[in-house]
């Protein structure tokens, strides 16, 4: 027979990799992810930082790549995208950024060439995805 998982319980925990290595840590409250969450690719280097409230995602949270560059930063309002968002190139430079308004891109969203310059600037209006 096999056995069931044991409950979760409040207070600090980790998650790990199947090599026992961790894979994310934090708090949990109810059952539910709560507070500031650190999450590490498998090298151990961090892969994301951001804040829980009863499991949803809720702040500003960043995420990195494997060899530490940036890989995107932004907020959440109940996992819904709000806010600021940036995203970058492996060689950390930015990408692109613009503004999200509960989970759709709003306003000017500009792009960036891999050499820094400005590739595209495009409008999104409330209530239009294009």
């Amino acid at each position: 027979m096999k056995k069931s998982p044991s409950p979760l319980k409040d207070g600090p925990h980790k998650e790990l990799f199947a090599d026992g290595k961790v894979s994310g840590e934090g708090r949990l409250r109810s059952r539910k992810r709560h507070g500031v969450w650190k999450f590490y690719h498998r090298n151990g280097k961090v892969k994301a930082v951001g804040k829980y409230v009863d499991g949803a995602l809720y702040g500003h949270w960043e995420w990195w790549r494997e060899n530490g560059k940036p890989l995107q930063a932004g907020a959440f309002d109940g996992n819904v995208q709000v806010g600021l968002w940036k995203r970058y190139y492996d060689s950390g430079r930015l990408w692109d950024e613009g503004r999200y308004e509960k989970g759709k891109k709003i306003g000017q969203w500009k792009t960036f060439a891999k050499d820094g310059s400005l590739k595209q600037s495009k409008v999104f209006k409330p209530g239009r995805q294009d």
